[in-house]
Formats: structure tokens, sequence, C-alpha cells
């Protein structure tokens, strides 16, 4: 039998069929009338040659191509044009052959928005050398779609890439690709650093919001977090697996970062909110708390972050 896996506290994240039926039958139908932007300078011929600064660059939805330590990483690459019956609002920020050399993969769990197995290949194909790093349990389905060139983290593991630490940290979250394989590989975010380094970056996956974002903050010194604020309403069934922008603001507090760039939503209508709505709120409660405008970094889609 397979292990499964929970979260810290034992908090349950999976809704009831009942609640799913709730959900769905109070549905309310929303015009998408707001599209976030695209970058209109897209620094493509930096990112294919960059191997010293560090950058993020936000493809959209929850994937990055992060350049540190002289290495090319994508978070959960997402290139599908249909999640499920939800299309794409956006283009991504890049093409697939815009990018540069992809060293390493880093997947956060095996929701389909986060781990996209037809992306996964093509990104194979074009280096066969590619490094994916998953979370404990997801291994087997690497292996069936011989991608087997991986390794797998628990919660605050690491592996060591040339002076780049990878940690793999906790999420409040769950997984289930089928109707039997829920909870059986493990979900998380990572923390990007080297030693004594003054501009760590913290990728927080998907998750609610729960006492390890502080604990988190404790470990590291974090710079920069890449924050999910969709995937919410409505707040009494998405609570536990999704922090709403208040929430991944409280998250940005704890972990103690210094910069902000939020993710997760304006590609696909997972939930019920809308990207205006999702982006308007985390503007309006980071006035409420006083913030630095600087600190926020709300970038376009395919616009490049250079640190």
């Amino acid at each position: 039998m397979r292990k499964r896996f929970s979260n810290l506290d034992q908090i349950d994240c999976l809704g009831t069929f009942k609640d799913v039926l709730k959900w769905q039958r109070s549905k309310q139908k929303k015009v998408v009338d707001y599209k976030v932007p695209q970058c209109e300078e897209k620094q493509i011929a930096f990112l294919k040659s960059n191997r010293m600064e560090q950058s993020v660059t936000w493809i959209g939805h929850s994937t990055f191509l992060i350049q540190k330590e002289g290495l090319n990483i994508l978070t959960d690459p997402v290139w599908a044009y249909w999640m499920g019956v939800a299309k794409r609002l956006t283009e991504p920020g890049l093409r697939l052959d815009e990018l540069p050399e992809i060293d390493i993969v880093l997947i956060s769990h095996a929701h389909y928005d986060h781990l996209n197995i037809p992306t996964l290949k093509k990104l194979k194909k074009r280096n066969p050398n590619l490094l994916f790093i998953i979370p404990e349990g997801l291994g087997y389905l690497m292996k069936r779609h011989k991608l087997h060139h991986f390794i797998e983290l628990s919660w605050y593991e690491k592996l060591e890439a040339g002076p780049l630490e990878i940690h793999f940290v906790p999420a409040q979250h769950w997984t289930r690709r089928m109707l039997w394989d829920t909870n059986t590989s493990h979900w998380g975010g990572f923390v990007l650093q080297k030693a004594s380094d003054a501009q760590s970056i913290y990728y927080a996956g998907d998750s609610g919001y729960f006492r390890g974002f502080k604990d988190i903050g404790e470990r590291f010194n974090i710079h920069t977090a890449l924050m999910p604020i969709g995937a919410y309403e409505p707040e009494w069934f998405m609570h536990a697996s999704h922090v709403t922008p208040e929430e991944a603001i409280q998250a940005f507090y704890d972990v103690g970062a210094q910069v902000f760039i939020p993710m997760h939503y304006g590609a696909y209508m997972l939930a019920d909110e809308t990207p205006k709505e999702a982006i308007d709120r985390l503007y309006f409660h980071w006035q409420q708390a006083n913030l630095e405008n600087e600190q926020l970094k709300s970038l376009a889609i395919g616009e490049t972050f250079r640190m």
C-alpha cells in the first residue's frame, strides 16, 4: 500500500462530494473582462545568455523562470491551453523556444495546473539531462511517463546544485490526479539560496494559510517571495488549501521577505473570483497594511524582475 501524506496539525483540505455539489450549485456566472497584461519588452536575449545575474520571469499562473547561481530553473511549468474545461485566459509569457536551456524543474505538487506532463516531455526533449525535483511519492508518476531523471524530497530536505541549495518546504494543501491516488504524493514550496545569501527566493507553491509560514521565515533569510493570491472563492470551501490575497500578505510578513511577487491568478478560472478581483483585493489590503509600494512587484506576463 502506498504512503498517504498529510498536513501539519492534520489539517484536512479535502472537501466532501456534498461540498463540491454545494459549490457548483452556488456558482455565479462572472464576466472576465480583464486580462493580466503581457510585458511589451520581453528580455529574451538577456534570458538566453544570462548566467550571471539573478532574475525572476513570470510565465503565467505558477510558472516562473528563475535564474540563480548560473542555473536556469522553472517552477511548475504549464504551457497547456486548457485546464479541464477552463480555457487559458492569457498566452504564456514566453514560448518554449524562447526559453534558455533549462537545467532544473521544480514541481510543488501533482495537481494538473502545476504538473503538466506534455509540457515536461517537451522540456525533456529539449534537454535530455534536465533534472526534475519533486515531492516525495511523486516518482511513480514520473516513471510511468519515462521522466526518469528526478530526485524526490521530503519537507526540509535539500539538494545542492553547485553553490545553490534547493530546499523543499511545507505547504498546506492536498493532491489528487485520479480517484484512487489522493494524497499519495506530498506537496510544498521551495527555497533557493546559497550560504550567507541575501537574495534567497521562496516559491510558495499552492497553500492555505498555516503556521508553517512562520517556521519557514525562522529557518531562512528570504528576500523575494513568490506568493499565490488566487483560487480562494468561495472561501468557505477553498480556505484550507488556498490563501486569500490578505492571507498572502500575512504569509509575506511571516516569512520575513522584502519583495512580494503575486502568482496563481490570471491564467485560468479555477475558482469563483476573477483575475481582477484577486489583484484588486491584493492592492487594497497592501495599502491598508501601509506597506511600501516598492516591495510589491506585480509583474506583467513575460516580465523579468532583475535582482
